[in-house]
């Protein structure tokens, strides 16, 4: 008992002194920035990129929480005068905010109903007689809930406590072929299920806003979908092919499980009053997700009007105290990134970030309309690496691209798209995405079993939304040549 409490207190030194650490390497970068900019530089753009770069050290090393930086950031821009109190809060008024809120609130509601352990139960009791069948079976399940739970860490939650049964009943251990691809697998899933699903994906919220608020143009679900199906279609051919090749799994016996979740199924009873409330709204708010072109409505009214629908006496299923319990942390970080970006803008420090990089090299990449593609899209994973946040990663680094395709002649909407398509794939870090996070939590796998098959993953995801750009996007007339 006493060796225990003598571990348990090392690892929690160890673990106060990286933080430490962690935080003073921020704070290091804040005033290196804050002192070492050429004096030319006006105070209130040195200031903001200043933060900006403490902002990102603490949002990737996590040395306090997610929601604690985002506050400090905004603190710190009002304390050292870099603008006005309605620039450094300007990104709550965005709508972005109210539809990851919204997207929260949803899938709480959808949580309150058998409805996804119906579907979970329904698909292996059909494909769960192999391996093979679970796997690819699990794999698309996390693909069909981006229509309907707009948050890859939820829909990710949401399957966990199914995959470690499946990993339990067959009998697998820790470090088994078969518990690494299931797990991991799942990781991969969640990574590229929000690719073609506007509303499936913070980063792809962030994007709009982005190109809202920097060149008043914008995409709608439609636009989304028609532009990312075929990376998503093809990721998930290539994705599941490159995790099975990774650790193919032991033979285990499964037609116990199959009758399990036959049973499970059977024990769920027919559908009830609260699930067909439940698919009749997400129903039609995805119908209007689809119609934005015909009503023009946010797809955020569509969401907040789900979130009512679901907790409203008489016609909804779910109280309104049960909807509301969401994470704060997520709702400051996104209201945070925004308020940098705009920021950036009122500063002038976006201007002063690109001209930094305008080089012969990057203005002749730019120039190049295929060349610039590829080195926006292999920059973007390179880059997503170090900002493993992707909120922070997009909001930070889509202003940039846009001030260097300006430059360069480059269509900013093209390079955009690419780019942030791409940041949303984080294969080999654990902490790059939410599901990798959630996966690893479950204490079955380690980082060096992402290593290879995110390896691998990256460059598949690299090529395919070259090629997609190269031939779909030009076909299409979204990248006029």
């Amino acid at each position: 008992m006493e060796q225990e409490t003598k571990k348990l207190t090392k690892r929690r030194a160890f673990s106060f002194s990286r933080r430490v650490l962690a935080f003073t390497l921020a704070a290091a970068g804040f005033f290196a920035v804050l002192l070492l900019l050429p004096a030319e530089v006006e105070w209130e753009a040195r200031t903001a990129i200043a933060v900006l770069l403490f902002g990102l050290l603490l949002w990737a090393l996590e040395p306090i929480p997610l929601g604690m930086t985002s506050i400090l950031t905004l603190v710190l821009l009002l304390l050292m005068k870099a603008v006005s109190i309605d620039v450094a809060l300007s990104g709550f008024a965005s709508p972005a905010v109210f539809l990851i809120v919204a997207g929260m609130m949803i899938a709480k509601a959808v949580n309150e109903t058998p409805l996804m352990d119906r579907l979970t139960y329904s698909l292996l009791a059909k494909w769960g007689r192999s391996p093979k069948g679970i796997f690819i079976g699990l794999f698309l399940l996390m693909q069909v809930q981006a229509f309907f739970i707009p948050a890859t860490a939820v829909r990710t939650q949401l399957v966990i406590p199914v995959v470690l049964s499946v990993i339990t009943a067959v009998g697998a251990k820790k470090g088994s072929n078969f518990s690494k691809l299931m797990l991991i697998g799942t990781a991969f899933a969640g990574n590229i299920s929000g690719t073609a699903i506007l509303t499936a994906a913070i980063g792809n919220i962030l994007t709009i806003e982005i190109l809202q608020l920097y060149l008043g143009r914008t995409l709608s679900y439609f636009d989304w979908f028609l532009y990312a199906f075929p990376i998503w279609l093809l990721l998930m051919a290539a994705i599941p092919f490159i995790v099975w090749k990774t650790y193919p799994p032991e033979d285990y016996s499964f037609a116990s499980l199959q009758e399990e979740m036959k049973k499970k199924k059977s024990a769920i009873g027919p559908l009830t009053g609260k699930e067909i409330k439940c698919i009749v709204i997400l129903t039609g708010t995805v119908l209007l997700w689809m119609t934005q072109s015909l009503h023009g409505f946010h797809p955020t009214v569509p969401a907040l009007l789900a979130v009512v629908l679901f907790a409203m006496p008489k016609i909804g299923f779910v109280s309104w105290k049960k909807v509301i319990n969401v994470n704060f942390d997520m709702v400051l970080l996104i209201g945070a990134t925004l308020s940098l970006g705009m920021v950036l803008i009122e500063t002038g420090a976006i201007d002063l970030l690109a001209s930094m990089l305008k080089t012969d090299a990057v203005l002749k990449a730019f120039g190049n309309p295929w060349l610039a593609i590829l080195v926006v899209v292999i920059v973007s994973h390179l880059y997503h690496l170090g900002v493993t946040n992707v909120s922070t990663a997009v909001v930070t680094l889509l202003p940039v691209l846009i001030g260097l395709a300006n430059l360069s002649g480059m269509d900013p909407m093209v390079i955009v798209f690419a780019s942030s398509v791409s940041t949303l794939f984080g294969f080999i870090l654990i902490v790059e995405t939410m599901p990798n996070v959630i996966v690893h939590g479950t204490g079955l796998v380690a980082q060096r079993d992402f290593y290879i098959p995110g390896f691998w993953a990256t460059v598949a995801s690299i090529v395919i939304v070259a090629a997609v750009a190269f031939t779909w996007w030009r076909w299409l007339g979204f990248w006029p040549m």
